[in-house]
């Protein structure tokens, strides 16, 4: 009763003589209004897919306050956006264009709504999977777009809002989020005839379609999941840092903790349009707080005190530095994961990580990991951040926390240490400690595949590496790449992720005492997602 349908003859009524089909009969109405002009007079919506010009200023002045307007004719629509907004500037209004804001295209749900069909073994696709289908769609406008679609479409403020009321036509996240409603909804409706079970896991499963780095992911994501910890983030006024907070609050990962001014990271998450609310889905800490302040800063004081530190220069630290402050929340076990560094370098964020945190008894040395996820395989770079230039004895360290980190990807580390010497063919110092760190590891981990020195092209191709040493203990093509310095693995590191078509996960810190972890610059609120995974999941794993 609140649906008026107008054709080309006017108002389908039922005691109107212009005939009409089966079709249009279900909507005839009992009513005085006869055409499309008058049906407009205080409507709420118009919904048109006929022709330009069918309704005017005119029309649009007399519908009700904050009109909704889908005039999807295309190529040209009933009425200009820029017409609409002259004379109601409070309207919501989408075309069928593609140059214009708010594009309704079939390729929104068309591909999905046949994939849950077909998954779930649906008989028919019924109006509840179709409202599934839609009701999906409409949800994902309020979440943060993915980092693909942010670059697409630079410049554009996609938050929810008049500008903003639908995806994009290809916006990855579609495969994610509309087959598992279908899916859910043909069961419910009881015409699906295999039911998916575990309509979770089958999202994760349709990531892989989205994100290349889900398939690597999953098994830190599981093991993540299987208790909820507590990961504080310290830049918690940033940008990337509230996009990740919104992804791991969606995803239930954990119990998060900002770091930050309250006002400020409330006024940012309105200008961003995320869903996120202070109290209800994360907690913050407030570094200006003079209590956190003085709490904080008497037990900074305490660590720092023999290293030249004053109790007045302990509090003023925690005041200015957010790293600080959630490096000493997880040293107390206020927290039981922290990641840092989207602002500022990785160095000094490190460094204060460091101080704070400290290293396991049995690592003499911190290092990172990058995950390097390729269109040939995934590789595992070390030490791609902190070590200029490593010893024998550091190498063969990190090479085993790498193996082990490896090994919790469900992956089994396949070790190759890199260098310009092909076994034994240079004795420039740089060969021989790279000599020196694989005869130790081979000593100290005969369980761990591995072999060196050798080049690049050795390491990844079994050929030219057999070519060279027939008897050499690599099997196959390595997957933990460890380079003589920090100049060659951070240069691998770049060359790869740019020419490889790479997607990184990580830097992944390893050796310290808990879980804390340094991103970089150039990390995406994905990426950050991914590292709190890691850590999250080695919480878990670690109380195993």
């Amino acid at each position: 009763e609140n649906i008026i349908v107008c054709d080309q003859h006017g108002v389908l009524r039922h005691d109107r003589e212009a005939p009409m089909d089966q079709y249009k009969a279900r909507y005839a109405r009992e009513t005085d209004l006869t055409t499309l002009k008058e049906a407009l007079v205080g409507a709420d919506a118009f919904l048109g897919l006929s022709v330009p010009g069918v309704i005017d200023q005119d029309d649009v002045k007399n519908m009700a306050d904050r009109p909704v307007i889908f005039a999807l004719a295309n190529p040209t629509p009933e009425i200009m956006p820029e017409l609409v907004k002259e004379v109601r500037p409070d309207a919501l209004i989408a075309t069928g264009r593609s140059d214009y804001p708010n594009q309704v295209n079939n390729v929104l749900c068309f591909p999905f709504l046949f994939r849950g069909a077909l998954d779930c073994g649906a008989t028919v696709i019924n109006e509840e999977m179709k409202a599934a289908c839609a009701e999906a769609i409409a949800a994902m406008v309020h979440s943060p777009p993915s980092d693909e679609v942010l670059s697409t479409y630079q410049g554009e403020q996609l938050t929810f809002g008049p500008e903003y009321l639908i995806p994009k036509p290809f916006d990855p996240r579609l495969i994610m989020e509309i087959p598992p409603g279908v899916a859910k909804a043909a069961e419910e409706s009881g015409v699906a005839a295999r039911p998916i079970e575990d309509l979770d896991a089958y999202r994760d499963d349709l990531s892989r379609f989205v994100f290349r780095s889900g398939m690597l992911m999953k098994p830190m994501f599981e093991a993540a999941r299987s208790t909820k910890r507590r990961l504080v983030l310290a830049e918690g006024e940033g940008g990337k840092m509230l996009q990740a907070c919104q992804l791991i609050v969606s995803e239930q990962l954990a119990d998060v903790t900002l770091v930050g001014r309250p006002h400020v990271i409330e006024d940012k998450i309105k200008s961003m349009g995320l869903s996120i609310v202070p109290g209800k889905d994360f907690d913050i800490v407030d570094n200006l707080n003079d209590d956190v302040i003085t709490s904080i800063g008497e037990e900074y004081h305490g660590l720092m005190a023999r290293q030249g530190m004053t109790p007045k220069a302990a509090q003023t630290r925690v005041r200015a530095n957010t790293t600080v402050v959630a490096s000493m929340l997880l040293r107390r076990g206020d927290a039981d994961a922290m990641l840092c560094g989207t602002f500022g370098t990785y160095g000094k964020h490190l460094q204060m990580v460091d101080e704070i945190i400290g290293r396991k008894q049995e690592s003499p040395v911190v290092g990172a990991l990058t995950v390097l996820i390729l269109p040939q395989g995934t590789i595992f770079l070390t030490d791609t951040h902190v070590n200029f230039d490593p010893t024998a004895e550091q190498l063969c360290v990190l090479a085993k926390l790498a193996a082990d980190e490896i090994r919790r990807f469900g992956i089994q580390p396949k070790a190759a240490f890199l260098s310009h010497s092909n076994f034994g063919s240079s004795s420039t110092p740089s060969a021989t400690k790279v000599r020196e760190a694989t005869a130790m590891f081979m000593e100290r981990y005969p369980d761990i595949e591995a072999d060196g020195e050798m080049h690049a092209d050795a390491a990844l191709d079994e050929k030219v590496r057999l070519d060279l040493l027939p008897e050499s203990k690599l099997t196959g093509s390595a997957n933990l790449l460890i380079c003589p310095n920090l100049d060659s693995a951070n240069i691998a590191r770049n060359l790869l992720k740019v020419l490889g078509n790479g997607v990184t996960v990580g830097p992944v810190l390893l050796g310290l005492e808990k879980e804390a972890h340094v991103a970089t610059a150039s990390n995406s609120p994905r990426g950050i997602f991914n590292m709190a995974a890691v850590a999250l999941a080695n919480v878990n794993r670690g109380d195993d």
